[in-house]
């Protein structure tokens, strides 16, 4: 009969090929070793041959024998083992005609293998179970994949899949109820009545205690950092943090701590003694750690907006007090910025060439010259013949030529 808590996917593929099996699954589970082939190969038929390797394959990857319906088994199976073999595919449609024969090679190969029966091996899965529970946060679906892979690889076959699911349902409730036991007596009775406090709601107001202290800081305010500080000491005085539960995994603590922080007050209320005081006391662990946080955090805030940002703001305010020049400087940088970056001169005319730039040029070129002939005339001596403005001028006259198109 189906299991309300699995997946359809689960009860799908438990026991049998959901899908076909991946190379690397067929390499694994079904490739023949020495003894397989000896035995499978001891066989009269092709058929049984087939079969027989087929089931000791099958058992190894799903835990169980295909004994009513061997033809549900995928095609690739069948080929990958029939080339091992040396036979046909085609053979495994005559296997399960005597039905007799199925039964007795899933026999032989559970003693052959040392494959257990559920009940030789149910303890030592209630033990793995009851483990796995205890230490981690896995729900019903995963607890019921891990059975199922530690089926597998101890050699034990799989039960029906109501049996299995049944069995880790109440392994999982055991050992919670087990754990909540065992929270409910490390907590004192005022500290147990303390917490149970929590959930009421006082007069002329919309939310519970519990409810009031979850809720952080919402402003960066002096207030709320007084508040911040009333909500830390309140939640530390009630002394949840001086409770033994050494004995509690963290993750255990952690989880009730959620289921704690997220649940309204009444559904609180409304559980079992034991489990509402586990959860209170996980929940209000948590909060001594939660609250201080948010103070450090709050704090952090107020010393970056108010206190450090006003001082350097006050800082900045004292260096331009202290440095009159400074706005006198600026005003001449301005300045400057201006005259750089103000209308530009006006451009050359159109009409203006450089021909006539290159003829002032050699007009002062020539007075220079001039110059020097006069003045070497007027010095004279060392036979140097004298020359006249007229020939000078003449020799220079030379030097520009006129553009010729």
């Amino acid at each position: 009969m189906p299991v309300e808590y699995l997946s359809a996917e689960q009860a799908a593929r438990y026991g049998r090929f959901a899908t076909e099996p991946s190379p690397g699954e067929l390499e694994q589970f079904f490739r023949l070793d020495k003894k397989a082939l000896g035995l499978a190969r001891a066989k009269r038929r092709p058929a049984t041959r087939l079969g027989w390797a087929v089931q000791w394959g099958t058992v190894r990857m799903l835990g169980t024998f295909l004994t009513e319906d061997p033809a549900v088994v995928p095609a690739c199976v069948v080929r990958f083992v029939a080339e091992q073999l040396g036979v046909g595919d085609e053979h495994f449609a005559e296997y399960g005609a005597r039905s007799q024969t199925v039964y007795e090679h899933a026999w032989k190969i559970r003693d052959e293998y040392s494959y257990r029966d559920f009940a030789t091996g149910e303890a030592e899965l209630g033990e793995f179970l009851a483990a796995r529970v205890w230490s981690s946060l896995e729900g019903p679906r995963a607890l019921f994949d891990r059975a199922v892979v530690w089926l597998v690889n101890n050699r034990v076959l799989l039960p029906g899949v109501s049996t299995l699911a049944r069995m880790v349902a109440a392994v999982r409730s055991e050992e919670n109820d087990r754990l909540h036991a065992a929270l409910y007596e490390a907590v004192p009775y005022d500290l147990r009545t303390e917490m149970v406090r929590l959930l009421e709601v006082p007069e002329k107001k919309r939310v519970s205690e519990l409810e009031r202290l979850r809720l952080g800081p919402m402003r960066v305010s002096g207030r709320a950092m007084e508040l911040a500080l009333d909500r830390a000491r309140e939640v530390r005085g009630l002394g949840a943090g001086a409770v033994d539960a050494g004995r509690v995994p963290a993750a255990r603590m952690t989880g009730l701590a959620r289921y704690g922080l997220t649940s309204k007050a009444p559904t609180l209320k409304r559980l079992e003694v034991t489990r509402q005081t586990a959860t209170l006391l996980a929940t209000v662990r948590h909060l001594e750690t939660a609250t201080v946080d948010d103070t450090l955090d709050l704090l952090h805030a107020l010393m970056a907006t108010k206190l450090l940002a006003k001082a350097e703001q006050m800082g900045n305010d004292a260096k331009l007090k202290a440095h009159p020049q400074l706005r006198k400087a600026a005003k001449k940088v301005a300045g400057a910025v201006d005259a750089l970056m103000g209308p530009h001169p006006r451009p050359t005319p159109a009409n203006s060439s450089p021909w006539s730039t290159r003829g002032r040029r050699s007009s002062r070129s020539f007075g220079r010259a001039a110059g020097l002939g006069a003045r070497h005339d007027r010095r004279g001596g060392s036979g140097t013949p004298r020359r006249s403005e007229a020939a000078l001028r003449a020799s220079c006259s030379g030097g520009v030529r006129p553009f010729q198109a």
